[in-house]
């Protein structure tokens, strides 16, 4: 790995950069809410980009839009008491609509261009110019193919106006290339949950960001809840802004530049608490399920399926899985028929995962799948909504060798270990302090093997010690801080 020194110096390199290029004689398009590098593999990457007519977001000083439902007994409008099957009331400020709000940061057209190199080569990959799509949130996603495995590469970013051969603004970034299948390499990565807007720690955005990048990561995996619609996603206008309001904080520009992602959805991106397709009500009003699932495709780095395995190296093999969209209603009866990820996602995880030689594999997924959980809870395999499901899941997983599961969703931190198959789960928990909660730190069971009420975040690591691979998972603080290090039992 890199000094800290080395990754500090690109960074503030980097930002000087970033903030040097975003002023210019053209009238932007700029890159306000940054780039985003996804869907690594040995040979391959997506970049996506989105162009905006600011450089900078609207500050925290501007207002919000106000949400109230209308009380079926009174009439009145009322500010929310959780979630009613009631169609909710959107009023701006006067003068503001959501293009001037707090966060705002409207999407432009124009075009984009991406070079790309391995680091330190001098002849740079030129991709042909591709204009944004104002339908997409005004972004676009260059693929790369025909990478070189285990290499680190340079790219820059350029924007222009449609009519115009003038650059208007300009973003560097990097990123690494996953280690051949056959070679034994040390990689870590780093895993959170549960970003929502209010509970933002920083002036400049999440401190989970700053603070991991100095792990020097290979990849970062987002779990899901990356945002929250539930509050005031109420139209598919406003469900954009809650993207554009989180990526456009500092602190998420310069982590996504420089650190390659994989995003999972869970429901509160995907649409609302607890949501699965079909389900009805009011309470988002002109927003539906089906758009909250395209919006999450046009505002991340993505290919064909939302469930993906990624090797990484001789040692180390993730799963991603989707649990939304192919999900039976939470209200269901559970049996056999009753599934969180269907038919083909459950059939695709099996016959991926047999046919593995990775010496780790580890599942990540946006719900729990060993827990403990809250016993009012019905929404993952943890509970007993889905346990049919959820023991076929413990069950093949234990029987494999080396398997553990990662999860988000859950606003704690946790190890624990399933009593009846062994399986080991470690929970990332929320990405900052104020997110955390919904547990006791009292409540510690049989289960646990570790417990912490807070925010941070969770790095996973594989290390050649000795000529053996070893994974170790640690949990930390948004600061950074160590809380717990454990290191996975290996055959």
């Amino acid at each position: 790995m890199k000094s800290l020194f080395t990754k500090l110096s690109i960074l503030i390199l980097g930002v000087s950069t970033l903030s040097a290029c975003q002023t210019t004689e053209v009238d932007g398009p700029y890159f306000g809410t940054g780039i985003k590098i996804g869907e690594v593999t040995q040979t391959e990457a997506i970049v996506w980009v989105r162009l905006t007519k600011t450089a900078v977001r609207v500050g925290n000083d501007a207002p919000m839009p106000d949400v109230k439902y209308k009380d079926p007994k009174t009439g009145e409008m009322v500010e929310r008491k959780g979630r009613p099957n009631v169609t909710p009331v959107v009023t701006y400020p006067e003068g503001y609509d959501v293009n001037n709000i707090q966060g705002a940061t409207p999407g432009s057209e124009g075009k984009a261009r991406l070079k790309y190199k391995i680091k330190d080569a001098t002849e740079w990959n030129e991709m042909d110019w591709q204009t944004v799509n104002p339908g997409a949130a005004f972004t676009t996603q260059f693929e790369l193919s025909n990478l070189s495995a285990g290499k680190e590469y340079d790219l820059a970013v350029e924007a222009s106006p449609l009519e115009s051969k003038k650059i208007s603004a300009k973003i560097e970034g990097k990123f690494k290339t996953a280690t051949a299948v056959d070679v034994p390499s040390n990689v870590n990565f780093i895993v959170t949950t549960g970003t929502s807007y209010g509970d933002v720690d920083s002036e400049t955005g999440y401190k989970i960001y700053p603070s991991s990048i100095k792990l020097d990561p290979e990849f970062f995996v987002h779990t899901g809840d990356i945002v929250y619609y539930d509050g005031m996603g109420k139209t598919a206008d406003l469900a954009r802004w809650h993207w554009d309001r989180m990526y456009s904080y500092q602190n998420n520009i310069d982590y996504h530049r420089l650190v390659t992602s994989y995003f999972i959805k869970d429901d509160h991106e995907t649409w609302m608490n607890d949501a699965y397709p079909g389900m009805e009500t009011k309470f988002m009003g002109e927003f539906t399920y089906e758009q909250g699932t395209q919006i999450f495709l046009d505002e991340v780095p993505m290919r064909e399926k939302t469930y993906r395995t990624v090797r990484w190296g001789k040692d180390l093999q993730i799963w991603m899985v989707e649990g939304r969209d192919y999900r039976s209603k939470n209200t269901d009866p559970d049996g056999p028929e009753k599934t969180i990820w269907g038919k083909e996602q459950m059939e695709w995880f099996k016959s991926t995962v047999l046919a593995s030689d990775a010496t780790f594999k580890v599942l990540i997924s946006p719900t729990p799948i060993v827990g403990p959980d809250r016993g009012n809870k019905k929404d993952n395999h943890a509970n007993i909504g889905f346990q049919y499901e959820g023991d076929l899941v413990r069950k093949f997983i234990s029987e494999q060798k080396n398997m553990v599961t990662v999860c988000g969703d859950r606003h704690w931190q946790y190890i624990s270990k399933d009593a009846e198959t062994g399986l080991t789960e470690f929970s990332c928990g929320p990405g900052g302090n104020d997110h955390a909660g919904g547990w006791s730190q009292e409540d510690f069971y049989p289960e646990h093997v570790y417990l912490n009420v807070v925010g941070g975040f969770l790095e996973g690591s594989v290390s050649q010690i000795d000529g053996k691979p070893t994974l170790v998972f640690k949990h930390y603080t948004p600061d950074g801080e160590l809380l717990n290090e454990h290191v996975v039992d290996s055959e």
